[in-house]
């Protein structure tokens, strides 16, 4: 999926409670249920969000037009979110501020030594947080009169993002079990199962990405994944 100009900033309700009306946020994240959250956030703070969902997609957004904000995932399916950040760190002119993604806390790491401005951790449930993540990286000249973080807020995405994401893995699981493949499954269900609370799916990732770097025998992992996401597609995990 390629969002484009998803949802407009809507109607101001002062610079306290939409403190980053007018500005343009891309987010380079390709699970649903993240980016909704992203979507939510975006929403209450008056901010117009743009979605890529691949570093070929995200590259294509930026050849038409630079945003205020750039928010990247780092486990992209076509490759490392790290090494857009770095491609848009070093660009002139640079976009106001560079946000890294992920569910993984190393990330972090990786973020800033691509050349982030900083670094957002999943799940992302935080209104004031979000707004202060990027309210402190924003030159002063772009944001006008200070703006001031309004009442927090807890954001929850709809679960049909949920949902979509895992039938998005169960297609990918039904069509091949490749290595590589499983590596991008690992990583993406680590990132969605965090930002849905979801410790079991998370455990069953991160066990599958421990027997791919072991080298081991992956068909009973595999299929332990392709019978939780079922599950979860069919309702039977409540977030």
């Amino acid at each position: 999926m390629d969002d484009t100009d998803l949802f407009g900033a809507g109607g101001s309700h002062g610079p306290g409670r939409r403190p980053l009306l007018g500005l343009t946020v891309l987010v380079v994240e390709d699970s649903n249920f993240a980016a909704e959250a992203l979507r939510l956030l975006c929403l209450r703070s008056g901010a117009r969000i743009r979605r890529a969902d691949s570093l070929k997609s995200a590259r294509l957004h930026l050849q038409a037009y630079r945003p205020s904000v750039l928010i990247v995932d780092l486990g992209l399916p076509d490759g490392s979110g790290a090494d857009l950040i770095e491609e848009m760190a070093s660009a002139r002119p640079r976009i106001s501020a560079i946000l890294g993604l992920s569910g993984d806390s190393f990330s972090e790491d990786f973020s800033i030594a691509a050349g982030a401005d900083g670094f957002l951790p999943k799940p992302l449930s935080s209104l004031a947080d979000f707004q202060t993540m990027i309210l402190r990286r924003l030159p002063v000249d772009l944001l006008g009169a200070p703006p001031s973080v309004g009442e927090d807020e807890i954001i929850h995405p709809d679960p049909i993002a949920f949902r979509d994401d895992m039938a998005h893995v169960a297609d990918i699981l039904t069509e091949t079990h490749d290595g590589r493949v499983l590596d991008y499954v690992a990583q993406f269900l680590r990132g969605v199962a965090r930002s849905a609370a979801d410790d079991d799916l998370a455990e069953a990732a991160a066990e599958l990405a421990q027997i791919r770097r072991d080298g081991a025998p992956v068909g009973a992992m595999a299929a332990r994944i392709a019978g939780l996401v079922q599950q979860r597609m069919q309702g039977d995990h409540l977030l």
